[in-house]
């Protein structure tokens, strides 16, 4: 084999094995990835969103549902306003409760749908009324070290 037969094929291998890793990039980022073709828009408001980000997943019962679309912060409530998008194919009751859970103890974030047990459904454009705000780890670990801190001696 020549030396320029030998360098076309590595040089071939290095491509391949980019191109490889660009695509495990871009499905580890769920960029260009929907997984439905068809949505409807829904709007909650958080008094903390931790780190939740835009494009993360919506899940009811372990199951992705959606994706968010967009955070924003109403400067009327001074409350973070997070849309996020359903498939068409997933419906949800009028007192469906909307959560900030996290992925194990220090994953991903995403909203959790809980369904309620309303006749109504909610439809695109509606805002979810009942929240639960994210758990933010530090502030919790910060109460925990200043009771400790405030509990006098037991003498």
């Amino acid at each position: 084999m020549s030396r320029t037969t030998l360098d076309l094929w590595v040089g071939f291998f290095v491509v391949i094995g980019m191109a490889a890793l660009l695509f495990l990039a871009m499905k580890v980022g769920n960029v260009g990835s929907s997984n439905f073709d068809e949505t409807y828009h829904l709007k909650a408001q958080f008094d903390n969103i931790g780190g939740l980000k835009v494009r993360a997943p919506v899940k009811s019962a372990g199951v992705v549902v959606g994706r968010v679309t967009n955070i924003g912060f109403d400067t009327d409530s001074y409350r973070a306003e997070v849309t996020f998008s359903l498939g068409t194919g997933y419906h949800f009751p009028k007192d469906t409760i909307a959560t900030i859970l996290t992925s194990g103890l220090l994953g991903e974030q995403y909203v959790g749908l809980d369904a309620g047990g309303d006749v109504e459904m909610l439809e695109g454009g509606d805002v979810v009324q009942m929240t639960q705000s994210a758990v933010v780890l530090e502030k919790l670990i910060g109460q925990f070290m200043f009771d400790k801190a405030a509990e006098t001696p037991a003498n």
